[in-house]
């Protein structure tokens, strides 16, 4: 039986996010999620106006698909789905994560073969910039395990995120800051084992107010590619091919990453010669969901916590380009609260925004008592 809230949360994406207009395609990317949610995406596709296409499949197709992958193959399913990408106007992705591990099993070489020759020229070389896109993730038992919630909990949790939040009125919160950050120069984190300079002159700002992910809730820049200089240690976990990460440590010299620890150093460092721009940095962040206040292990919504930041390793978004490309593109997070032991942060000599609190009146809008 279809839910409700899987009709408020599709025309959320169709009519909001992606703001599909009449006679545009639209590719509706479903993995693991379930057909009554892809039959409200395409029903409100054809409401819009639209012209929908679907293509459904699953982490275990996916992992299938990789384990035995070549060069040919994948270059032949990147020309097959490059062409179709270039026949949409608009994209949704929606994955359900079913196994986190499902990719443990699979060599880092073959991850990275995947990564230059599929992933970059489908998503980084066309959907992102050719597209109006939005993705994210549909509630699933690991979700709630991660969440450290029961599976109605989290469900309830989940469509609160995701379909209750003002985003109009966000959006507005988010003028004055993006005008601050426009005109910053340089900027500077402290925080437990985090030292980190670095300038965003010249490179802008984003808002981010669900137009490209459901939830949303954040404002990115970009450093200069070498301005990059200190040491950054991030304090929730990340799940990248199969693998968690904890207490990754990255220290920084001209923009590149130099040295790098974590609880597997060697996976991490061979997650960062995916390529040469992997060791360079491609977005710098501000999460300010009020709704979204711990991690759970997934970047669509730990990216967004109020009071965190992210600081990417990889490549850098078109529309704030600093020079840097790669297959990776690794939203680290990291949470300056005062329950996840504080932290400042400084632009061009003023006090942005100390333990998760933002204290110059260009930002406090986005606190959560503010939004």
């Amino acid at each position: 039986m279809r839910d409700i809230r899987d009709k408020r949360l599709a025309e959320l994406l169709v009519n909001f996010s992606i703001k599909l207009k009449k006679g545009e395609s639209c590719l509706i990317n479903a993995v693991d999620v379930p057909l009554e949610l892809v039959e409200e995406l395409v029903d409100a596709v054809y409401a819009a106006g639209g012209r929908p296409v679907v293509n459904i499949t699953s982490e275990r197709l996916e992992r299938a698909l990789l384990k035995g992958a070549t060069s040919e193959s994948l270059d032949l399913r990147a020309d097959c789905e490059v062409y179709r990408m270039k026949k949409m106007d608009t994209f949704i992705g929606v994955r359900g994560p079913m196994n986190t591990k499902e990719t443990a099993d699979i060599p880092e070489d073959q991850v990275r073969l995947s990564a230059l020759r599929y992933g970059k020229p489908l998503h980084s070389d066309v959907r992102v910039p050719d597209t109006r896109w939005v993705v994210l993730r549909y509630p699933t038992v690991i979700m709630a395990y991660n969440a450290g919630m029961s599976t109605v909990e989290f469900e309830d949790y989940y469509y609160r995120v995701c379909t209750e939040v003002d985003y109009e009125a966000m959006s507005k919160a988010m003028d004055r800051a993006v005008s601050y950050m426009e005109a910053a120069d340089k900027v500077h984190i402290i925080g437990p084992g985090t030292d980190l300079k670095f300038s965003i002159k010249g490179l802008g700002a984003i808002k981010c107010d669900g137009a490209m992910n459901i939830p949303d809730g954040e404002i990115y820049s970009c450093p200069l590619k070498t301005s990059v200089n200190g040491k950054i240690t991030y304090n929730t976990p990340s799940t990248k091919n199969g693998f968690t990460f904890r207490d990754v440590c990255l220290e920084f010299e001209d923009g590149k990453i130099v040295k790098a620890t974590a609880n597997d150093t060697e996976r991490l460092n061979a997650v960062l010669d995916t390529d040469e721009g992997a060791r360079y940095v491609g977005e710098f962040a501000l999460g300010c969901n009020p709704s979204i206040t711990f991690p759970m292990d997934n970047t669509l919504f730990d990216e967004k916590i109020a009071g965190s930041f992210h600081f990417t390793p990889g490549a850098a978004y078109d529309d704030c380009y600093n020079g840097n490309d790669s297959a990776l593109h690794w939203d680290l997070v990291s949470i300056q609260t005062s329950e996840y032991g504080g932290g400042e942060i400084w632009m061009d000599g003023e006090l942005i925004r100390k333990d998760g609190v933002f204290v110059h009146e260009a930002f406090t809008a986005l606190n959560p008592d503010n939004l």
